[in-house]
């Protein structure tokens, strides 16, 4: 049960009551927005929280044990507030939602009913709906490691313990010539043989899509420039000229962490685990099985 502070709850038991709702939104990235489907300008809990927004809710359920919660709420697109591109980017994706029951005529008065975080994102016309998951949504992740041959560290990160941020494995290029809305011609990268960022990740320094990541699906030399395939489409079209950052890619097996990186020691796999084709062969005397390695 939420604790209802004293003043609010002999409100809320009056025979009239001004109460609305308030949303605060935290982004990933530190933004906090905040909305109310009040007419006027609320601020309280060190948050201001604009009216006008078109932000609505659906009716909240709250369930016992440890079943998710969803609730969606749903606004129009809008340059001030929330608009296409930064959904589109991603800057929405996992943010904090909390959301107060408040007396208008006393903001001081006012009491957090929910917390939870953004999950699918659905275009609607010229607005957009968001669904809202409880805690309890965590419950229904993956946790711990599964068993695979393949590496499941991210490239640069504490497990996988190859420096990212070196210069071997990072570089800077300009977008020479866009060849379709995920495709484009780099200038910077010559010095890097073709594949070397496949798999990897790019950051838009410059241009509309500043601050925006993209993996990237491809990278080949054309007559010794670097051409780039990105795995998504960018929320905005690449224009010539804008800069990005850019950092190896790795395609988590254990050949390449040895060739590529000499990280075999810290390959976060089970590359010598024999599969289904090794547990289930025939035994024709063709496959030697001495116990050594079956992935050299």
């Amino acid at each position: 049960m939420i604790p209802i502070p004293d003043a609010l709850q002999s409100h809320l038991q009056g025979s009239v009551t001004t109460h609305c709702f308030c949303w605060r939104v935290t982004r990933t990235d530190g933004e906090v927005l905040g909305f109310t489907d009040h007419d006027g300008r609320l601020e309280f809990d060190g948050t201001v929280f604009e009216p006008q927004t078109g932000l609505t809710a659906s009716e909240a359920t709250g369930s016992l044990g440890l079943g998710t919660d969803t609730v969606d709420v749903e606004g129009a697109l809008s340059s001030e507030a929330i608009s296409e591109a930064d959904i589109a980017a991603g800057r929405y994706d996992g943010a904090l939602v909390e959301t107060f029951l408040v007396n208008w005529q006393e903001p001081t008065q006012y009491v957090r009913l929910r917390r939870a975080t953004i999950g699918a994102i659905t275009r609607l016309g010229n607005g957009y709906r968001a669904t809202l998951r409880s805690a309890a949504a965590d419950l229904d992740k993956v946790k711990g490691r599964r068993i695979s041959r393949a590496c499941d560290a991210q490239f640069g990160d504490a497990r996988c313990g190859v420096d990212a941020t070196a210069s071997l494995y990072t570089g800077a290029g300009t977008v020479s010539a866009a060849r379709s809305p995920a495709e484009f011609d780099a200038s910077g990268l010559e010095a890097y043989a073709a594949g070397w960022f496949t798999r990897g990740l790019l950051t838009f320094t410059s241009g509309a899509n500043e601050g925006t990541r993209m993996v990237v699906l491809r990278h080949v030399l054309v007559a010794g420039v670097a051409r780039l395939t990105l795995r998504d489409e960018p929320p905005m079209p690449v224009e010539v000229g804008d800069a990005f950052d850019i950092v190896a890619g790795c395609d988590k097996t254990f050949a390449t962490c040895r060739s590529r990186f000499g990280n075999s020691l810290n390959f976060r796999g089970f590359p010598h685990l024999p599969g289904n084709d090794a547990a289930y062969v025939y035994a024709n005397g063709d496959k030697t099985f001495d116990g050594g390695p079956l992935v050299p």
